[in-house]
């Protein structure tokens, strides 16, 4: 019978059950009841002869179901937790895990990898569907929570909300509007742009070859950034060509507007897509109804706002001549005598001709922010694609 010499101080679920004989090694089993101690009395005969393969040393032949005579009930929907194996444990609680190891406990593994064995505690049932955890519990951010430091001190404003990065993103196209109304010419601005990229992308070439200098860069501008730059490359790249792309190939107006909706479409469109986007059905990977919408609504603002009040109201500043809306808008000479509408009839003006070139640039906005061209940034395809479309429409119907 059992002695109770030594009581743990945290008693151990120990699952499957020991054989009579490592029971009895055993300095404390538990209490149990009378109904037990008499079956444990007459217990029933087990066979421990092993084949050949058992007398392999320190291999263990894994039994494939219990030796108690005691019934136990199914522990059906729980798992077994791990851990890493790092230090050795004591005495107790070696012999304790020593008969809830897994077969597989003496296999090799490689060397940036740690073994992880069985504990032996048993863990509450998990809902349907559990699949563990993951850093998407966290944050819904496309990054690994844990690359970048000030991210785990700081989860929900700098990792989840990413408020520095919304905050600069948004401060340039209150820069941009500055720059209008001091009379700052779009030609002028791109050889700034140029200058601030060529180092900045250096740096960042310089930082992926240099994992020491990788790591400060982070710990400096880790909170400006997302976690998937910690290996990629980083957004102000991307900001600026296209601002540098859009600001000197197109004309001033568009230009500008595309400018803006890079600025305030695309923050839109992160903000409440992560707010809202697991309400609304999902676009494509990443992008849901509710940033689209978002988008969509923030490009109307803004192209409502610089053409028909910013300009109108501030303006006119040198090279707005050089504007390819001008408050007017006409079908094509083909189209309009293909179904027999005047020159009067095929133009509209004032408002209504705002409001369509307003509707127009939401609709470029969101559609440039959802789209995924070859896989590069967004931060370089809505200014680009959102001029594209702006100056093609207005080529045709301005």
């Amino acid at each position: 019978m059992p002695t109770r010499s030594s009581i743990p101080a945290t008693p151990r679920i120990i699952s499957p059950s020991p054989t009579p004989s490592e029971r009895d090694a055993l300095e404390y089993t538990g209490p149990m009841t009378r109904a037990a101690r008499r079956r444990l009395a007459t217990p029933l005969p087990v066979s421990e002869e092993g084949n050949e393969e058992d007398d392999v040393p320190g291999r263990r032949r894994a039994r494939t179901r219990s030796r108690s005579p005691v019934e136990t009930r199914p522990t059906a929907g729980r798992r077994t937790s791990k851990k890493r194996t790092t230090k050795i444990a004591d005495a107790n609680t070696t012999s304790t895990d020593s008969t809830t190891a897994a077969p597989n406990e003496d296999m090799a593994v490689s060397e940036k990898q740690a073994k992880e064995v069985s504990n032996g505690h048993l863990l509450p049932p998990q809902p349907a569907g559990y699949t563990g955890w993951g850093w998407k519990d966290i944050s819904r951010s496309p990054s690994p929570l844990g690359l970048i430091p000030i991210h785990r001190h700081w989860r929900a404003f700098i990792h989840r909300h990413e408020v520095p990065r919304k905050a600069l993103h948004v401060s340039i196209g209150f820069f941009v509007v500055w720059l209008y109304l001091s009379g700052t010419q779009t030609l002028s601005v791109c050889p700034y742009l140029m200058g601030a990229l060529i180092p900045i992308a250096a740096v960042d070439v310089l930082r992926h070859h240099n994992a020491s200098f990788n790591r400060f860069y982070v710990k400096v501008l880790g909170a400006l950034m997302r976690e998937s730059e910690f290996t990629g490359y980083n957004g102000v790249i991307f900001y600026l060509l296209g601002a540098w792309i859009v600001l000197g190939f197109f004309p001033k107006d568009v230009g500008v507007v595309g400018t803006l909706l890079l600025s305030w479409c695309d923050t839109a469109a992160s903000t409440f897509g992560r707010l809202y986007g697991r309400y609304t059905p999902r676009i494509r990977s990443g992008k849901s109804l509710a940033g689209s919408l978002a988008a969509f609504l923030v490009g109307v603002g803004t192209s409502a706002f610089f053409w028909g009040w910013l300009v109108p109201t501030k303006g006119p500043m040198p090279g707005d001549e050089l504007f390819m809306f001008t408050g007017t808008l006409r079908l094509p000479q083909l189209l309009s005598e293909a179904v027999g509408l005047t020159p009067a009839q095929a133009t509209i003006s004032g408002g209504l001709a705002l409001g369509v070139m307003s509707i127009w640039s939401g609709f470029v906005a969101a559609a440039s922010e959802v789209a995924n061209v070859c896989g590069l940034d967004d931060n370089l395809t809505i200014p680009v694609l959102s001029g594209l479309g702006i100056w093609g429409f207005l080529k045709i119907f301005g």
